[in-house]
């Protein structure tokens, strides 16, 4: 199979025709990622078990997470394992652009595992130092971001901003894309890490962003769908349709033993690595205002604990119950399984309007 990008030829080497296909390969690299999470599920848990590798629970915390002391965390790592094998199973490895997300993958679920180790280690919820995690988070965003912008230097669409709802409107960033790749990447780690602190809560809203990715990378990468809804026409992103529905596959899989109550947390080595994950993918599809609107509950997580902190230091009072937003409700008396559904409504309605958004730019 030839895929061909805006300057140069990128080859692959499948010969059985069902396998060049691209519905064909993003339907079985989910599958794969779901079965390997779901069989080493059980093995894996058991390992940390042994190694006594347990969620610390903040004492600041709700008191209903005391009982969670003991579960163990770290879980992230069947995420990446079972992604990192789908994706290299599926996808085409000529494609740069999956080098690029692979090395944010990778790299924050390093950073994650660092972080939570840490807090096991001493016994702490406060784990790898935030300015020395914020440095390697930025040195590895602005690494992928300086890639990509020579990468897209011959192709004026790939540095440009889309809006949602306007399809005139779409201006050059220039080097503001650096900026902007930046803050989107170690932003959306950061925003899925803060929303993970129930069970199951943040791996469901990851699975919807990653399918409605999935969709955007389709269109994308079709130069019928873009022209017609008047998105950036970006050639190499078929193969994210891959990678999106490999994350699908392994994220359902974790939430096997995910679901309330927990066999298992994901730790900051799961949260940062997918939240810089779907981040890298919006800006190569060039749709970061779009990941904004999806992976609104992510946002309003985020929010939550800038305004509780803002408030707080200008009026020494108290905005919510307790930041992040999660908390808040629970501390209100619900119970945690309808905190966490009630999200992942709130999850996949936001995600529905932003695919939403695609159709409604032809009418304005």
């Amino acid at each position: 199979m030839l895929v061909w990008s805006a300057n140069y030829m990128i080859k692959c080497d499948y010969n059985v025709p069902i396998v060049s296909s691209l519905t064909c390969r993003a339907i079985v690299s989910l599958l794969t990622s779901l079965f390997i999470s779901i069989f080493i599920g059980k093995y894996f848990i058991s390992f940390l078990y042994k190694l006594q590798l347990s969620q610390v629970v903040r004492n600041n915390g709700p008191k209903s997470h005391y009982s969670k002391s003991g579960t163990p965390t770290m879980g992230g790592i069947m995420i990446l394992l079972s992604i990192f094998i789908s994706v290299l199973m599926w996808t085409c490895l000529s494609n740069p652009y999956i080098w690029c997300v692979i090395f944010v993958f990778i790299g924050y679920g390093i950073i994650g595992f660092i972080d939570d180790y840490r807090k096991i280690l001493f016994k702490s919820s406060h784990g790898l130092i935030a300015y020395w995690k914020y440095f390697w988070q930025s040195v590895i965003a602005l690494t992928v971001a300086l890639i990509m912008f020579f990468l897209g230097q011959k192709n004026p669409a790939y540095t440009q901003l889309v809006i949602p709802f306007y399809k005139h409107m779409m201006p050059q960033l220039g080097l503001w894309y650096i900026a902007l790749t930046y803050f989107v990447i170690v932003g959306s780690s950061n925003a899925v890490n803060i929303t993970d602190g129930l069970d199951g809560l943040a791996i469901m809203p990851v699975v919807f962003v990653a399918a409605g990715l999935a969709f955007v990378a389709f269109f994308t990468s079709n130069i019928n769908f873009s022209s017609y809804l008047h998105i950036p026409y970006v050639r190499f992103a078929s193969e994210l349709v891959v990678v999106c529905t490999a994350v699908v596959g392994a994220c359902l899989g974790f939430l096997w033993f995910n679901t309330y109550p927990a066999q298992v947390f994901m730790g900051d080595v799961g949260a940062l690595a997918l939240g810089g994950l779907i981040g890298t993918i919006a800006v190569i599809l060039r749709q970061e205002l779009l990941l904004f609107i999806m992976g609104g509950l992510f946002v309003l997580e985020t929010l939550s604990v800038i305004l509780q902190v803002s408030v707080f230091k200008l009026r020494r009072k108290r905005l919510f119950r307790m930041a992040p937003l999660h908390h808040h409700y629970e501390l209100k008396g619900w119970p945690e399984p309808r905190v966490i559904v009630r999200f992942w409504i709130i999850s996949i309605v936001l995600v529905l309007l932003g695919l939403a958004t695609l159709n409604m730019r032809l009418m304005l």
